[in-house]
């Protein structure tokens, strides 16, 4: 069970992470003003913080949820 949940938590991490800073956060193309260096989206480097969160917080669920009985 642990190995499956630090497995989601990785996936839902990376897939935060990845999404809001390629396709939220950094704006594809040629810069052609100064207002492109601003994010797409407001709080997209909230989201990417949140991804990065979850990818720490992974080993921490793996190594404090108990081992199941039947595996050794």
């Amino acid at each position: 069970m642990r190995m499956v949940l630090t497995f989601l938590l990785l996936a839902a991490g990376l897939v935060l992470a990845v999404v809001s800073y390629f396709f939220l956060a950094a704006p594809l193309g040629l810069p052609a003003h100064e207002g492109f260096s601003n994010p797409r989206l407001p709080f997209a480097p909230l989201i990417f913080i949140l991804g990065v969160i979850l990818l720490f917080l992974a080993p921490v669920v793996y190594e404090l949820l108990p081992e199941q009985e039947g595996r050794a």
